[in-house]
């Protein structure tokens, strides 16, 4: 390296110090911490003790909730993905169009998406209500007279909070305007000369064009669904019946209520693991769907 291309890292290491410093002490260093103290029994206030691969065993083969927990995370990604991604999309083609103060409108419904998650859970704790809730208030309006017990009913507690993650699809939706806005128009011009109706152009255009922010979108879903909390721990507790504990609440429980660091920690990179896979098989089964224009 020349002289100056040295001056120029030096000064370009500088000025990420501060971030490569909160990396290094607060991110990286934790998860060192973490490998290590998943082979241990440390109950936060004893020193840990190694104990190998017992936390791992104990979770997998003797813990009763643990299965349960993951198969209301699973049950809950496999619904509150999907759903999020095509009421976004769908969102998202509507605020696309140029209209009269359509930017307020894009404004308003990407709010929801930074609201506080707490503020967002006591609203919906009201909405939910079987006596005097909104909802069981408009089903009475058009005839049902008994509405779902939602939050206090082990049937319906899972898909009250999967209606509930609709509430911030604000967020998915600015990313698929941002995707629809990048569509060259010659594209639609073209399949309008060649007779497309507007589902055809929807099909065959829309979908294959934004199909990475599709796949961008569904990834982080996926992850950011797997890590579900909030709205469990302040709505529900994980009840009725452990029916929302879900993964990181019961990992929440076992460090910060029983003090089970170790055993927390094991719980902290099963998830990790099994992420890592998900997100690797989407990845895998992108290169059939997802299309990436090059220019050649």
């Amino acid at each position: 390296m020349s002289r100056l291309a040295k001056k120029k890292a030096i000064y370009g290491y500088a000025f990420i110090s501060p971030w490569l410093i909160g990396f290094l002490l607060f991110v990286l260093g934790p998860v060192l911490a973490s490998i290590y103290l998943s082979f241990t029994k440390y109950e936060l206030f004893t020193p840990p003790q190694w104990i190998g691969l017992s936390n791992y065993k104990e979770l997998i083969f003797q813990d009763p909730l643990f299965p349960k927990s993951l198969y209301n995370t699973i049950y809950y990604t496999a619904f509150a993905v999907p759903l999020g991604v095509i009421f976004a999309l769908l969102l998202s083609i509507l605020l696309n169009n140029k209209l009269f103060g359509i930017r307020w409108f894009r404004t308003i419904y990407y709010l929801p998406a930074v609201t506080s998650g707490v503020a967002v859970s006591m609203l919906w704790l009201w909405l939910f209500n079987p006596q005097f809730g909104l909802i069981n208030a408009l089903l009475n309006m058009i005839g049902i007279r008994e509405g779902p017990g939602w939050l206090v009913d082990a049937r319906w507690s899972k898909p009250a909070l999967i209606l509930m993650s609709l509430w911030a699809v604000g967020g998915g939706t600015v990313i698929y305007l941002a995707g629809l806005q990048g569509i060259p128009q010659q594209l639609y011009e073209a399949a309008e000369v060649d007779g497309a109706t507007w589902w055809s152009k929807f099909w065959y255009v829309t979908i294959p064009m934004i199909s990475p922010v599709i796949f961008f979108n569904m990834i982080m879903g996926i992850i950011g669904s797997f890590q579900v909390f909030t709205q469990a721990y302040i709505i529900t507790g994980g009840g009725p019946v452990d029916s929302t504990l879900f993964y990181v609440l019961y990992l929440f429980r076992n460090a910060f209520m029983l003090f089970r660091m170790g055993y927390a920690s094991a719980m902290a990179w099963i998830l990790f693991i099994i992420i890592l896979i998900v997100t690797l098989v989407q990845f895998k089964v992108a290169t059939h769907w997802v299309y990436y224009e090059v220019e050649k």
